[in-house]
């Protein structure tokens, strides 16, 4: 049975998954377009899909505006192939009627999976427990 992560391909992998939390980090929409597949499909924590680099592009600057300070920390990584497992942490805060204010600080422990393909993100699926986001959220949106 070979280990996770030690292949060419799996290390490969890894890297275009690193590359792709950097650029998420930095905001950076030039930088994510260039790691997607034109055939993206992102996956969020509810399991409901959106397919395409250009729609994933528009949804992330909105998520950008939403979450002014948005970062992904992956602590754990392991990898099969061009299949990829990501642990860690995603935090933000989020940019309500009161602007980005410390109480609507969300900090929750992530993972991801990812399927790269011919050196881009084909599939990125979130795994997260929103419940208490949601709460900050619709309680940020009522303040005034």
């Amino acid at each position: 049975m070979k280990e996770p992560g030690h292949s060419p391909i799996s290390s490969g992998c890894i890297a275009v998954c690193q590359a792709f939390i950097a650029a998420i980090n930095r905001h950076s929409l030039e930088e994510l377009g260039a790691l997607m597949s034109g055939d993206h499909v992102f996956v969020d924590p509810q399991g409901r899909a959106a397919t395409g680099r250009d729609a994933m592009l528009s949804s992330w600057a909105a998520y950008f505006g939403m979450f002014p300070d948005f970062e992904i920390k992956a602590d754990t990584i392991f990898a099969e192939g061009n299949t990829v497992a990501l642990f860690g942490r995603t935090s933000g805060t989020f940019n309500g009627k009161r602007g980005p204010v410390p109480e609507a600080r969300i900090t929750m422990p992530a993972a991801w999976r990812a399927t790269v393909a011919e050196g881009k993100i084909k599939v990125w699926q979130v795994y997260a427990d929103w419940s208490e986001g949601v709460k900050i959220i619709e309680r940020e949106n009522q303040k005034g």
